[in-house]
């Protein structure tokens, strides 16, 4: 077993040579012991980088004290080594006894920097004091956390650690094996597709405003001339002579009505005028009383009063949330009451949603994403997500559904 120690053995000193002054032969006994001891600590680097080493002997204020790193089989080390994830295996006391190259790159610092390091050193007191508790022997189960590096120039980097307890009878030293994964990629990824999102439901509602203002000049007009000329067909025929088509044009005039308003309402939904003109509560308001007055589900309103209006983009996100939830009420729940609510507090905007209905298990919630009420749940996360929000569901079977909405309230909100 080959050894990596803090502290060599110690050494005779070299023997005295004729022709030299007794301070001239130790200056040159001191520098050959340097010289031995700096050889001794390059060779033990050396070990340590290529696997060669399976304990280590780091010297401390209770004397020195040894590690034993089961396992560490050249071919292994050689593995972990072409790791693309930092791998690090820790004491007890979360030092560091074992690091790969590719965690020293992440945290930009020479390897023999990091190993015999506290792992602490990497993080910040608020990170240290939520990996704390996950560091304990009893963690046999293994765990996950994304926290903050921070790394030798002093930039952050978003990390997610996955940590398993090594402790085992006779085996307790190197307690934690850790590996660490970068994240600043997928964290870029996830803020591009937020734009593209973002982007997307932009030329969504703008296609949807176009097609409203379609709906409403042109074939809400057209429907209104045909009702015209259909009253004034029907004024036309007696109802004693052309009864029977009488009654036709009559019923034909009805149908025409409801067309109309019917082609009015999706108009309305498609680019609500009162959300630009009056705000968000009044928008909420009349959304509700209309689904309350055509599907004859109860609706409870109570919004907290708002003294400005909030960004436009943040308004018609919980303006089409509460459409799809009310859509997914009518669609699936069987509901017969539904309460909607909205606050301000702690710097955020929510919108909650609760209805009486059958519910469903939030657990297979994953595996329903095909069924259509599911995908309007994706729908509206990703709509929050667009303008920095989230969507939590809580539901179960025969116990309802509760949809809560969180958005950030940024400077650019009004008021």
């Amino acid at each position: 077993m080959k050894t990596a120690r803090g502290q060599p053995s110690a050494r005779p000193a070299p023997s005295r040579r004729p022709g030299r002054s007794p301070g001239g032969r130790a200056k040159a006994g001191e520098l050959a012991e340097l010289r031995v001891r700096l050889a001794e600590a390059q060779e033990a680097l050396r070990a340590v980088r290529t696997g060669e080493v399976d304990a280590v002997v780091v010297a401390g204020r209770l004397g020195p004290r040894v590690f034993t790193l089961r396992g560490a089989e050249h071919a292994y080390r050689v593995l972990i080594e072409a790791m693309n994830e930092g791998a690090l295996t820790l004491a007890a006391d979360a030092m560091i006894l074992y690091a790969n190259q590719c965690f020293a790159r992440m945290v930009k610092c020479p390897l023999e920097q990091v190993t015999g390091n506290s792992f602490g050193r990497f993080l910040s007191a608020a990170d240290q004091a939520t990996i704390r508790p996950l560091l304990r022997p009893a963690n046999h189960a293994g765990s996950k956390i994304q926290v903050l590096l921070n790394t030798g120039d002093g930039s952050p980097i978003p990390v997610q650690i996955s940590i398993r307890s090594l402790a085992e009878k006779g085996f307790n030293r190197a307690s934690f094996g850790l590996v660490v994964t970068d994240l600043t990629e997928a964290r870029r990824t996830e803020e591009l597709l937020r734009a593209l999102t973002h982007r997307v439901v932009q030329v969504q509602e703008a296609e949807r405003g176009r097609v409203a203002l379609e709906l409403h000049d042109n074939i809400t007009q057209l429907l209104c001339g045909v009702l015209f000329h259909s009253q004034a067909l029907a004024d036309r025929l007696s109802a004693a002579r052309d009864g029977s088509a009488k009654g036709e044009a009559m019923k034909l005039r009805e149908m025409l009505g409801q067309t109309a308003e019917e082609v009015e309402r999706i108009s309305h939904n498609l680019r609500p005028s009162i959300l630009d003109q009056l705000g968000l509560v009044d928008a909420l308001h009349d959304t509700s009383m209309e689904f309350a007055k055509r599907t004859g589900v109860s609706v409870k309103l109570a919004c907290t009063p708002l003294t400005g209006r909030l960004p436009a983009d943040t308004e018609l996100t919980l303006y089409r949330i509460l459409q799809e939830a009310l859509r997914n009420v009518e669609r699936h729940a069987r509901a017969r009451h539904v309460s909607v609510g909205l606050s301000l507090g702690g710097g955020f905007v929510q919108l909650t949603i609760t209805d009486d209905g059958i519910g469903f298990d939030a657990a297979h919630h994953a595996a329903r994403r095909k069924e259509k009420g599911v995908l309007g749940l994706l729908g509206m996360q990703e709509r929050a997500a667009s303008v920095g929000g989230g969507v939590t569901v809580k539901s179960g079977r025969r116990a309802g559904t509760k949809i809560e909405v969180r958005i950030p309230l940024r400077a650019t909100a009004a008021g």
